[in-house]
């Protein structure tokens, strides 16, 4: 069979915060700018209602991809906006201790906050950002702020993108990690890709790269789309697969030999989640969805966070232990039930190994330090759970990997990284990354929003030049704050 070879100035594989915001910004430069996507483009009244649908549909192998060790199983988006489709819009910028964590590791004085700011001006342009107020709050966030606040704990409202989601606007919605069917979470698919496709992006769904071949005039993008062989040629090719597509493609290239720091260095945030059973009933599924967060310097310095966190039924009937009677009795008192998830900064690097039919090999296991950070996360949550009365607390047995990180880490030495400080792969000027591949480290601050000024700050880099803060159709930044969160 005959396949179709198109030429464009840049084509961009992946739609998520990196290559969502990346294709905006070349294509309003007036580049012919290509977006490839593995998953497939819904509309908003398509997504699915419930989790096990929107797991099996707008995920990787169906929301489920466990590390080599099945220690951690990893989430990971499948659709047009990638994971800013299924995140939890949670859009916070990173702080000194992680950007300077970042210059370390990299050698590259980019990663400071002062360095960072303006990119992050910049992207905050273009969304709405909002916080939950305290009258919008449900059962679960009341109750974690009563406990925080007897405990003497520092809190603080979750920064979220998102527009018109509280409950005084008739909002009353689980469903964030299924697809926004109101158009008011910021992903990628409601903000900068259809921004960028009214200035001419063309947009590829079910399109499945394969690998790409690097030459003096370009690369050839390999894929398959329903199935068909198909390659696309681009006088420069981004990668903006995420932590594990990005490595994949680059491991499947054959590239592998002249990069001896790709697959390195892989992370994630591992999250425990843990419920709390009470005598009234909670209705942690009623209200605006996930407002507080920890914000306790102790907290921050020994590793982890806390968030107040709820889910639909089937989620929980997931997460929740045990099994026959006893699971039942769980789900019985499902409106009963509290829950609050510990996310720790990964310290211990995992990394990726490519095996020709095995695929890519994740081995990420939880070291000493998490294990150690976990159960200080778990043993400030049971204080909580019993300052505001809960008569039994439950852990849930699984370890979720969310925020996939790092495997092609930036730097300027090829032997401890794959991409330069121009966003180019080491030996490769038309070959670019630019997604949550790049950080050299674990956060333990959610990511999307950083990925997003990375996104902007390589715009500039492939442009060769300063980007305006303001750019023609981006919506001003709209931070509601409502009301002071009462001490």
């Amino acid at each position: 069979m005959k396949m179709t070879t198109l030429r464009y100035d840049y084509v961009i594989v992946g739609s998520g915060a990196g290559g969502g915001v990346l294709a905006w910004y070349l294509t309003n430069a007036g580049k012919r700018v290509l977006l490839l996507e593995a998953g497939r483009r819904w509309q908003r009244h398509e997504y699915p209602d419930n989790e096990l649908d929107a797991s099996a549909s707008l995920m990787w192998h169906g929301g489920a991809e466990p590390t080599r060790d099945a220690s951690v199983v990893m989430l990971r988006g499948r659709v047009l906006g990638g994971g800013t489709v299924v995140n939890q819009a949670l859009l916070d910028r990173f702080d000194a201790l992680a950007l300077d964590d970042w210059a370390e590791h990299s050698g590259m004085d980019e990663f400071s906050v002062e360095a960072m700011a303006r990119h992050y001006d910049a992207v905050e342009a273009g969304l709405s950002l909002e916080t939950i107020s305290p009258s919008h709050w449900n059962g679960n966030a009341r109750l974690y702020a009563e406990g925080f606040d007897r405990l003497g704990y520092g809190r603080a409202a979750l920064r979220r993108g998102q527009s018109g989601c509280n409950v005084a606007d008739g909002n009353d919605c689980m469903r964030c990690l299924g697809g926004c069917p109101r158009g008011g979470k910021q992903s990628m698919a409601e903000t900068f890709i259809p921004r960028a496709e009214a200035r001419g992006l063309q947009v590829q769904t079910d399109c499945t790269v394969e690998g790409v071949v690097h030459g003096d005039q370009g690369v050839t993008v390999y894929a398959r789309q329903h199935g068909q062989p198909v390659q696309f040629y681009g006088a420069h090719v981004v990668l903006a697969a995420g932590a594990l597509g990005t490595p994949r493609i680059l491991f499947n290239s054959g590239l592998a030999p002249q990069l001896p720091a790709l697959g390195q260095g892989f992370f994630c945030h591992p999250q425990f989640v843990t419920f709390a059973r009470y005598d009234t009933p909670v209705d942690g599924h009623r209200g605006s969805f996930q407002a507080l967060k920890s914000d306790e310097p102790r907290f921050r310095a020994a590793g982890f966070k806390l968030e107040n966190v709820f889910m639909g039924p089937v989620g929980a009937a997931f997460l929740l232990p045990g099994v026959g009677a006893r699971h039942q009795r769980w789900m019985r008192d499902y409106r009963h039930l509290a829950c609050i998830e510990v996310a720790l900064r990964d310290r211990t690097p995992g990394h990726l190994r490519y095996r020709p039919r095995r695929g890519l090999v994740v081995d990420k296991p939880l070291g000493r330090e998490e294990r150690a950070c976990a159960r200080q996360g778990l043993g400030v949550i049971r204080e909580i759970y019993r300052a505001t009365g809960a008569r039994e607390v439950i852990e849930s047995p699984v370890r979720i990997g969310l925020h996939l990180m790092g495997g092609c880490a930036q730097g300027h030495q090829r032997r401890a990284s794959v991409v330069n400080p121009e966003f180019a792969v080491h030996g490769m000027p038309r070959l670019h990354v630019v997604d949550g591949s790049l950080f050299p480290s674990a956060p333990g601050i959610n990511p999307s929003l950083t990925i997003m000024a990375l996104a902007h700050r390589a715009a500039e880099a492939l442009l060769g030049c300063t980007l305006p803060s303001e750019m023609p159709d981006m919506r001003p930044v709209t931070v509601r704050q409502h009301e002071d969160i009462p001490a």
